[in-house]
């Protein structure tokens, strides 16, 4: 190691003394004493190599940057281990590096010296002995860095409080987004929604005060003969917030309630991403943006709406809205025929108990879609665990009196609730992941700091990645005679 020799044995030493010994999630601060051209070292531990993966290092990198921000260091020197695979390791390091120096104290009026305190605004890479900078590298620091801010757009999203972040005010948020990084827009108001027969969206809007938005945000590409290909359409639950309705939450249930709209927030933070990655097929973001309300106009358990399918809905529980705003939503996404359809929704606390708050759960009956988003997500770092479409739970959302009921009962509630919405997406290939555990975490972790996480961003974004290195693979390869 350069900076040992540099100090003589003297770093390794006082590490040892520390009780350093490089386990996951240790970490060290080292004084050098003017040895070097740094003030301070911060070790920080990987843990055994057979376990090394590239999230390993972000997670790595994120405590590192917390810890020299609390130092109020201005500039971080990282030097970049000697590993393979080493785009995915600089790739790792930059996220973390953006994602761990995430603050959210926009309404923080105390402790203003530690709100106006230096923080990490410049870092500097040192690559591996041998190893010699080339323009690949600096690709992939510059989509590292879009992509840890683009989380960073989303967690700000998630972590605003309701009463500034309505569905009036997630649609300007999307209208400047798109404007800045070139995509299309259109934002529909209740008048088109009614005008588009999704009687489903309607009836959740129905008990606020504050007006539905429909959002649809596109990516086209330039060549004509790309645009014409199957787009990708990824869908995010957008209830701005969600009090239960009549079916009202208790007050601890509905603290966080404003963070039910972190689906929609994945989604516009990875189109803010896939603008610049310009894949070579369409993208197509929707959100169906409303609160969740009770009021004298709020719709009632035991009403029958009706979907843009035609398909009947009977209410059983008002607190099951979040499916009844994407059943509507699917269907008008389903109808550009979609090569793919991937939605993100914080959709049931079941998934919460099966999985707990770190991993999100996956369900769809397409194969290659589903191992496509897992592999997608084991590469970006995201935890996502594939869960059942058992045809036996799907009984219990059968009703007496319409076609369907929003909900069933407590068993299986994660695996009832996929059942619901597959049903307005017919044969579409189709992912569904309920993000409710890690879209929101109550302590920190690596990069992770309280609040809104931005998970599914980067999903979503490799997923896309991917898919264009096949579609570029597949038109590079010679046709067979």
């Amino acid at each position: 190691m350069k900076s040992d020799k540099k100090m003589r044995g003297l770093l390794v030493k006082l590490a040892q003394q520390e009780g350093f010994k490089g386990k996951a999630e240790q970490t060290a601060l080292i004084q050098t004493h003017g040895k070097l051209g740094v003030s301070r070292v911060i070790l920080l531990g990987l843990g055994a190599r057979v376990k090394f993966t590239p999230e390993v290092l972000r997670l790595a990198l994120g405590r590192g940057i917390k810890a020299a921000n609390r130092l109020r260091a201005k500039t971080a020197v990282i030097q970049v281990p000697g590993v393979r695979e080493l785009d995915a390791s600089l790739q790792a390091i930059v996220e973390g590096a953006v994602l761990g120096s995430y603050r959210y104290d926009k309404w923080r009026t105390t402790n203003r010296d530690e709100k106006s305190a230096p923080r990490v605004d410049k870092v500097q890479l040192l690559l591996p002995d041998g190893v010699k900078k080339d323009k690949s590298m600096d690709a992939t620091v510059a989509i590292a860095k879009a992509i840890g801010d683009a989380a960073c757009f989303a967690r700000d999203l998630v972590n605003e409080p309701a009463g500034t972040m309505t569905p009036t005010i997630l649609a300007e948020q999307a209208k400047a987004m798109a404007k800045d990084a070139g995509l299309g827009l259109h934002v529909f108001d209740r008048k088109k929604i009614e005008e588009l027969k999704m009687g489903m969206f309607l009836g959740v809007a129905r008990g606020s005060v504050e007006e539905p938005k429909f959002i649809h945000l596109s990516y086209t590409p330039a060549d004509p003969a790309h645009a014409k290909r199957a787009p990708v359409a990824l869908v995010g639950k957008a209830i701005t917030f969600d009090s239960g309705g009549l079916s009202l939450k208790p007050s601890e249930g509905m603290l966080e309630m404003k963070t039910d709209m972190a689906g929609s927030a994945a989604v516009l933070g990875a189109m803010k991403v896939i603008a610049k990655l310009k894949p070579p097929f369409p993208v197509h973001g929707f959100m169906g943006a409303c609160e969740n309300m009770p009021s004298g106009n709020a719709y009632r358990l035991g009403d029958v709406l009706v979907s843009r399918l035609g398909k009947t809905v009977e209410i059983t529980n008002t607190d099951a809205e979040g499916r009844l705003v994407l059943g509507d939503v699917l269907a008008y996404a389903n109808e550009l025929k979609p090569a793919a359809i991937i939605d993100l929704a914080t959709l049931t606390g079941a998934c919460i108990v099966a999985l707990g708050p770190w991993v999100a759960g996956a369900f769809g009956e397409d194969d290659q879609l589903m191992w496509s988003v897992l592999e997608a997500a084991r590469a970006s770092g995201e935890e996502v665990w594939r869960l059942p479409l058992t045809d036996t739970l799907k009984d219990v959302l059968k009703s007496e009196i319409a076609d369907m009921k929003n909900a069933g009962d407590r068993n299986g509630g994660s695996i009832t609730a996929a059942h619901f919405l597959k049903e307005f997406v017919g044969d579409t290939p189709w992912v569904h992941l309920d993000i409710a555990g890690p879209s929101n975490v109550s302590k920190e972790k690596g990069y992770m700091s309280r609040g809104g996480t931005g998970f599914g961003v980067r999903t979503l974004v490799e997923y896309i990645r991917r898919r264009t290195a096949e579609l570029e693979t597949a038109v590079d390869e010679p046709a067979e005679s």
